[in-house]
């Protein structure tokens, strides 16, 4: 007779998505911790109490060279993912999402959006959304500089710009400039 197969939950870190037995081996292990303690506490208490790091020392046979080896590696990793996300924090401030609207023929134009890559926005799944939802052309080319930017066929500048904050909410509102591109009128002989 086979066996009633029963769910097994798995909780992953919030910060590292690691679960919790691993945070100690990613960059992020103080910040993984205090997020254990302060959600997860009788988890926290099983893997951080002052028994369960006894126990662990018991089963580790390091020397004394190679835990302050260890410790000190390890607090440079520490340092440098903090620095490396103090970085990207910085840089995603100063970024800007560039809306711009570029006209083609005389009535036709194309709305070009440029920067939201630097906000962990996947470029293809949005531009796919907002085909889908303009019920028009969209894609991700390459502009002039060779950077990714999303063309969407049609003026849909400030469509685009409410529907990029409501659904990227990383994207901060101030970072977001809409421009208008037009080319200019050739002169009559």
């Amino acid at each position: 007779m086979a066996q009633a197969a029963t769910k097994k939950t798995v909780l992953y870190c919030g910060i590292c998505t690691l679960p919790p037995e691993y945070c100690e081996f990613s960059a992020s292990r103080k910040a993984c911790e205090q997020w254990l303690g302060e959600t997860h506490p009788e988890e926290y208490m099983r893997l951080y109490s002052d028994k369960a790091l006894t126990d662990k020392m018991a089963m580790t046979t390091l020397s004394d060279d190679k835990v302050a080896k260890e410790a000190a590696k390890m607090e440079k990793a520490i340092t440098k993912e903090e620095a490396r996300m103090a970085r990207d924090l910085v840089k995603k401030n100063s970024s800007r999402v560039v809306i711009k609207r570029v006209e083609r023929n005389k009535r036709k134009c194309v709305t070009s959006i440029f920067g939201l890559d630097v906000f962990g926005v996947d470029l293809k799944k949005t531009a796919k959304m907002f085909a889908n939802h303009f019920a028009c052309g969209g894609s991700v080319a390459k502009n002039p500089q060779g950077l990714d930017e999303i063309l969407v066929q049609g003026d849909f500048s400030e469509k685009i710009l409410q529907l990029i904050l409501k659904d990227h909410p990383e994207v901060p509102e101030a970072n977001i400039d809409l421009t208008e591109e037009k080319k200019p009128k050739k002169m009559a002989p």
